[in-house]
């Protein structure tokens, strides 16, 4: 424990070597300005989007009986990756600033599309859950995916508004509370605990970043979170299910062979299209257990890449955020990019067994194109922050 001369009301100020751990982060981590990280995330995501590519491929190899079926399943697959790398220069160049003008459109459309999804008329039900809303016949999207987006905007919004008056929990943080407990218990209810949970933890941890007290967030996350998982583990089937599975009391074949597959590439792999849990024909292989596929084709080489840019997400995303200097822009890419990066840590976590069973999507890998528009709508409203406040820092140099 080191000592800061800083005087307080105490005398000393007893400065923890986390405190000094985490300065010596963040300093080495700000950029003199935001268009190098960037540069850089966009660069990490067209990477991943490229792995996703190969491995989606490499699946649909062994799940197509023709050359011709295997050309149209990749050919959806590029259309889809070419839609996100379009949404995601098509969200850069509106940035926060043009979706907050948006904002109460964006909340309506979002409530009235998470209702939707229980209507027989524009409703899919799939696997028990109601969690997809039909556009076209053959064309339908995930609510929930585009819900966390639009709540992380106005929350900072809210937050930006309120400014002093976060501190107040009546005042401040409970009527955000209240409205993201609405749209928490409507994606819960799908039911999507994992994605309702993954809802609530970017929304307090955008509060959290926005000014509102600490104690009060973790009140927040104790009774509500907490209660909600002891609720649903105790009461709720399939839940319960999935815990017990994780604690070793139930079998699942699923999660067995999702580990398995990493167990069995080594370090090398078994090569692209082959291994014994690629070639059974194990269910949403190719979406919510990619990462073991890639542990299997792949090897401790294919994962290790994959994490690896995994990580330099996270860390470019906090050099990103970092060095925005507009209040509101830097919330809005901190909880967008937070949002990204916790999925992808479920999605890993959930395949080596490290977590209960979730069908959760690899942002930019997996199968699903709600995930991947959604990703880089998010990955691109973030950069549309860093273009934002680079021009306005470069306007005001020039003012002065």
């Amino acid at each position: 424990m080191a000592r800061n001369q800083n005087p307080t009301a105490d005398g000393l100020h007893q400065t923890t070597f986390f405190e000094l751990s985490k300065q010596r982060v963040l300093s080495v981590a700000e950029a003199p300005n935001p268009v190098m990280p960037a540069a850089k995330l966009f660069g990490v995501v067209l990477a991943l989007m490229g792995i996703g590519i190969v491995i989606q491929a490499s699946h649909a190899a062994s799940t197509t009986a023709t050359f011709g079926e295997w050309f149209s399943v990749i050919k959806e697959h590029l259309i889809f990756r070419l839609a996100g790398i379009i949404a995601l220069i098509g969200a850069y160049r509106i940035g926060p600033g043009g979706a907050r003008r948006f904002l109460p459109i964006l909340m309506l459309f979002v409530v009235v599309s998470l209702i939707l999804v229980y209507t027989s008329s524009f409703g899919v039900k799939l696997n028990g859950a109601h969690r997809w809303v039909r556009l076209l016949p053959g064309l339908t999207f995930q609510p929930s995916e585009l819900a966390r987006i639009v709540l992380v905007i106005w929350i900072a919004d809210r937050c930006v508004r309120l400014g002093d008056k976060l501190l107040d929990f009546k005042t401040g943080l409970l009527p955000m509370l209240l409205v993201v407990g609405v749209f928490f218990c409507l994606v819960a209810a799908e039911t999507d605990l994992g994605g309702s949970l993954l809802l609530f933890v970017c929304a307090l941890g955008t509060m959290w970043v926005g000014g509102c007290l600490g104690a009060h967030i973790a009140l927040s996350v104790f009774s509500v979170g907490g209660g909600t998982i002891v609720l649903g583990a105790t009461m709720i089937p399939y839940i319960r299910g999935r815990v017990d599975m994780f604690r070793g009391g139930v079998i699942n074949e699923q999660v067995l062979s999702s580990m398995h597959a990493i167990q069995y590439g080594g370090l090398d792999g078994m090569g692209l299209g082959q291994g014994v849990v690629r070639t059974s024909g194990i269910p949403y292989l190719n979406s919510d257990y990619v990462f073991s596929q890639i542990g299997e084709e792949l090897g401790l080489f294919g994962t290790s890449l994959v994490i690896l840019l995994l990580l330099s997400f996270l860390w470019f995303s906090l050099r990103l955020v970092l060095s925005i200097r507009g209040r509101f822009e830097a919330l809005v890419a901190f909880g967008l990019l937070m949002s990204v990066s916790v999925q992808a840590m479920i999605h890993v976590q959930v395949n080596a067994g490290l977590a209960p069973p979730k069908g959760m999507t690899l942002p930019f890998i997996s199968d699903g194109g709600t995930s991947l528009l959604v990703s880089s709508i998010a990955v691109g409203l973030a950069l549309g922050a860093s273009r934002q406040s680079h021009s306005s820092t470069t306007q005001n140099l020039q003012e002065a």
